[in-house]
């Protein structure tokens, strides 16, 4: 099911870091800022993650809690989180439900070729568990 605008979240549950299991309703009475990004390790994708950890204290004194999302495995997000002291979880959508359920796989050119790739893409759901933007 895809979420729609102005609706609540489908119920959705994906491992996260630190062994943690990420669902909506576990964060029932905040807001949830859930970041796609392409790949860990990649200068862009480094960027935007040290980005989301410098202002993590402005997202929680918002009341915020912050997911990055990618098609990375767990070992590869505990190492790209501990090496950039990042203060909040990754998501390991090693099967692409999240990315296909949020539509941010896309088809990209990368050197002259066609390829199937994360769109960077950020989503904000409200503390009742309605996407919002």
């Amino acid at each position: 099911m895809t979420p729609a605008l102005n609706k609540p979240l489908p119920d959705i549950e994906a491992l996260a870091t630190g062994g943690m299991k990420f669902t909506p309703s576990a964060f029932s009475g905040k807001t949830i800022v859930l970041y796609f990004y392409p790949k860990d390790n990649t200068p862009g994708c480094t960027t935007e993650a040290m980005q989301f950890r410098d202002h993590h204290q402005a997202f929680q004194k918002a009341g915020a809690v912050v997911f990055g999302v990618s098609r990375d495995n767990m070992a590869s997000h505990e190492k790209f989180k501990a090496n950039l002291e990042l203060p909040f979880e990754l998501i390991a959508d090693t099967e692409e439900k999240l990315c296909h359920m949020f539509g941010v796989v896309k088809n990209k050119i990368m050197y002259g070729k066609k390829v199937k790739g994360i769109e960077r893409s950020t989503f904000l759901i409200d503390p009742h568990g309605v996407l919002v933007q």
